[in-house]
This record gives structure tokens, sequence and C-alpha cells, in this order.
């Protein structure tokens, strides 16, 4: 698959995306990723981890996450080619023009998650060492058009649901008002998404990063 093309497409969805300034500052951009890339991930034959869904964390179930680092790219060809499309110098700049961000000396870091009935995240936000936020929605199923990410005006409000329809996204900068997460409602099979961030170097868990050893700039 061509990291090129994939590079191109994910810049014109930047260019057009949606900006949206409730209850914070996001961005809502479509088609992000070239058709064969898209297809081929929302068809990974993967199956539900044995998460554990009581805490309303990610990081209960460190044990199971799927990140596309070295072992994931040798494996899958898309993989492959989105890592080197989040690494490209076209696609840093293209996020740093639409975020208004500074992205030298991070590093891409991009997670397959796989999520299934019952499934839930509890608001929170991502302040750290995450310089920014990249959700892409690659369900198909009944209903998942409706699992979007929620966003929040504060950790007790009520929960706003990005469009969770194929291949779209939602992209924000973290900070101390970015609550988001997932209230508890039914997932018909698997819901599946990609969790896409540009890290500082200060991120410890370098087995999870695309290219460890290479910043992006």
């Amino acid at each position: 698959m061509d990291s090129a093309l994939t590079a191109a497409t994910l810049c014109r969805s930047l260019a057009a995306a949606p900006r949206l300034d409730q209850p914070y500052r996001h961005w809502t951009p479509r088609a992000m990723l070239d058709g064969s890339v898209a297809l081929h991930l929302a068809q990974l034959p993967v199956s539900l981890p044995e998460a554990d869904l009581s805490s309303g964390t990610r990081a209960a179930n460190n044990d199971c996450r799927l990140f596309f680092n070295a072992e994931g790219q040798a494996n899958d060809p898309a993989m492959k080619a989105l890592a080197e499309a989040f690494q490209s110098p076209a696609v840093v700049a293209a996020w740093e023009r639409m975020c208004g961000l500074d992205l030298s000396g991070t590093f891409a870091r991009i997670e397959y998650c796989r999520d299934g009935d019952g499934f839930w995240l509890e608001p929170h936000t991502d302040i750290g060492a995450k310089r920014v936020t990249i959700l892409i929605y690659l369900s198909t199923g009944p209903g998942a058009e409706g699992w979007g990410t929620d966003v929040y005006a504060g950790p007790e409000a009520e929960p706003q649901s990005a469009p969770g329809d194929f291949n779209c996204g939602l992209v924000f900068v973290p900070g101390e008002n970015t609550w988001h997460g997932f209230h508890k409602r039914p997932i018909t099979g698997i819901r599946r998404s990609l969790m896409l961030n540009y890290v500082g170097p200060e991120w410890r868990a370098r087995h999870e990063l695309c290219f460890p050893d290479r910043a992006v700039k």
C-alpha cells in the first residue's frame, strides 16, 4: 500500500475539516484515509480482547492493546503505510497548520482499538505527553455512526457524541478542559477505531511508538 497516497488523502481531509468550538475546540474531519487502507483496517481479522470493562480506562487492559509499532508494520502493509504517512513532513505540517502546534521532537503513536458491547470510558483529559489526540472510526455495522467519542463540557456534564461514521474522525489538542470518553450504549459486533497521537520524548512506553528512535522532525 502506498504511504504517499495515504499522506495525500490525510492532507486533503485536514484542509477541509470542520472546526467546532463547543464544548472546546475540536475538528471532525471526513474521508481521512484512502480507500484501500481504510477498508483493510476495517476488516482486520481481530478478535475482542479479554478486557476488564469495570474500570472505564484503556490502561487497565495494557496487555491486549494493539499498536502500529515495528512488529505491527512488519506484519501488515496498511499499518506500515499509515505509520509512514504520519511520519511524513507533509502530514506533520498539516496537523501543525490545523491545530496551531509545533510538533518538533515528537513521536507518532497509533493504536488499533477493538471494543465490544459493555465497553465504556469515563470522562477524562489527555494532558501530559500527548500533544494532539486523533480518533478515526472504522466501524460499519448497524448503529456504528452512533459509536463516536463523547465530548463533555466538564466531568459531570451530559455527553455530546462526535459522529462515528466510517473513516471520519475527532481531533483536539489536549488541555485541562478537553473532557472526552464513551458512555455505555449497545455495540453490535466490534467497535473499531484508531487512536493516534504525537507524543513528547518523555513518553515511556517506547514499544507503542511507530518509530521510537526517530522523531517526526
